[in-house]
């Protein structure tokens, strides 16, 4: 009987289809880019996990285009009334709800097979994901848990883990499940991610550059978010200690240009661009270039967390994109599916809107908006590192329109949290100087 990478068992039409979801399996845990082989096993064999595999790949794609494809997927799978494992069709039950909007019904198949079956890490995993889009860190954590007793033999379990225990801020277990990992095999995508993540929150950011950079050389051949992504971070340990021109330049090499037609990797560069930016680097015409990869995401409305950086990048090249996009979202909004509805009403609205002010200049307008959003923002998914840039645009708004007391207020404990940040040392000399109390960012 055929088995996936776990020693799960599978029911395929073909028993060649086999290395494809194994492929799938291993790819998806390790950022590879053998998670595409289970397309060419989906060309002619239509069994339930195959065809599973298959849309919830073309779900990733985080695109309107990904859908139809996906449901295509499930839907030969239905009409070839193909035998299946309890297993096999919960995994497909949790991917159609994703393809049809509901993804709180998908966590909670994902999280009844993590009770039945803790070693489907496959199914964990989007499990995670999807909890990691809500910004619901303690369903990430309680999914990884169920997985840690018949999966602690799998280095990629102790990464996933590291990175829930991050996101619940509890950063002593995040980082030893992170060296767990790392221990067990030392190129880990996702355990070096979850660690970057923990040394940058509590300020160890030397130790953090260090790290990355020592780590890098294994990245090549990951899949272009996982390799970019990692790369984004080692360009924030450069940022925060003052190194501009080195951060710009892995923008130019690594951050951007592997895969400019994919949502994480836009975004990826959206959000190195606005922190290079506020932190006073001048980036030429890297807007238009990268606006052009951008305008086509206007009807998007994938995830909100997607949108609010597509719209800041069109906005900050000048595009009337930006405005349509901008109306775009407001009119998902209003019917958005009751998952996400207050996300994308009560946090994405005022969070475009903030971003399309900031994008334009106007200071005032944008930190009302952001004002209103921040609160909630959590709900938008996303990482508390990525999150970021919009606490750093808020300060930036505040600090442009004059309203330097509220700026101080925000920024004295970030810096207080981060003294190795030059980029914060930076920014609260300006604020003193306006405040006319010169000399203090040095104490």
């Amino acid at each position: 009987m055929a088995v996936d990478a776990l020693g799960q068992t599978l029911s395929l039409q073909h028993d060649s289809s086999a290395q494809g979801v194994a492929n799938f399996g291993l790819g998806f845990l390790g950022y590879e880019p053998r998670i595409l082989d289970v397309l060419a096993a989906a060309e002619h064999d239509e069994s339930t996990i195959v065809q599973a595999c298959a849309a919830a790949l073309w779900m990733f794609s985080e695109s309107p285009a990904g859908r139809p494809k996906a449901r295509a997927h499930l839907g030969r799978a239905a009409r070839s009334g193909l035998p299946c494992s309890e297993r096999e069709q919960q995994f497909a039950a949790a991917v159609s709800h994703w393809v049809n909007g509901d993804v709180r019904s998908a966590i909670a198949e994902h999280e009844a097979l993590a009770h039945s079956h803790p070693r489907d890490l496959v199914s964990i995993k989007l499990g995670q994901y999807h909890a990691f889009n809500l910004g619901d860190s303690p369903t990430m954590l309680r999914l990884a848990l169920l997985a840690r007793p018949a999966a602690s033999d799998v280095a990629a379990m102790h990464g996933m883990l590291a990175f829930a225990w991050e996101q619940c801020h509890r950063f002593d277990a995040a980082e030893a499940a992170a060296r767990h990992a790392l221990a067990m095999k030392p190129d880990e995508p996702w355990a070096q991610h979850a660690l970057a993540h923990v040394m940058l929150t509590e300020g160890r950011l030397r130790e953090g550059l260090a790290f990355m950079d020592a780590v890098s050389g294994g990245w090549a051949g990951l899949t272009s978010f996982m390799r970019t992504h990692n790369w984004w971070h080692l360009a924030l340990f450069h940022l925060e200690l003052g190194d501009d021109a080195a951060a710009l330049r892995l923008y130019d090499q690594e951050v951007w240009g592997v895969d400019k037609t994919y949502s994480q990797d836009q975004v990826g560069a959206v959000s190195l661009l606005a922190r290079l930016e506020l932190s006073g680097v001048a980036v030429g015409e890297r807007w238009a270039e990268l606006a052009e990869h951008l305008a086509p995401r206007v009807a998007d409305q994938v995830q909100p967390f997607l949108d609010m950086q597509y719209l800041y990048g069109l906005a900050r090249a000048g595009r009337p994109e930006a405005q349509a996009l901008m109306i775009n979202v407001e009119r998902f909004a209003a019917q958005a599916p009751m998952a996400v509805r207050e996300a994308w009403q009560r946090v994405a609205v005022p969070a475009c809107r903030a971003m399309l002010a900031h994008g334009q200049g106007h200071w005032a307008e944008a930190a009302d908006h952001l004002a209103q959003a921040l609160p909630r923002l959590v709900a938008i998914g996303g990482s508390h590192a990525q999150r970021d840039l919009f606490e750093q645009m808020y300060i930036d708004a505040l600090q442009r329109c004059g309203q330097l007391g509220g700026a101080q207020n925000l920024l004295q404990p970030r810096a207080n949290a981060q003294p190795q940040s030059e980029r914060l040392r930076r920014q609260l000399h300006e604020v003193y100087a306006g405040l006319r109390l010169p000399g203090l960012a040095h104490h």
